[in-house]
């Protein structure tokens, strides 16, 4: 669901597998590391990760920057 209101459909190329052992976690496997990296950035392009809050789809290792949101004028 990724966060919308209507489900997302996907469907990957014939020689990439996609598994999903924890909710939170996506698994992609294949033989070409280009295919793999390729179908790996068009599933975060669903829902990239925002710098205020860090929601969205983050690489595993990745390091989201953030900013710091507005503040209350006084």
């Amino acid at each position: 669901m990724l966060g919308y209101s209507h489900p997302t459909v996907f469907v990957p190329p014939a020689e990439i597998t996609i598994e999903v052992p924890t909710p939170n976690a996506i698994l992609v496997k294949g033989v070409s590391k280009e295919l793999v990296g390729l179908v790996a950035a068009k599933i975060r392009s669903f829902r990239k990760p925002e710098p205020y809050k860090g929601k969205g789809i983050k690489f595993e290792n990745e390091v989201v920057r953030r900013k710091a949101g507005k503040t209350a004028a006084k």
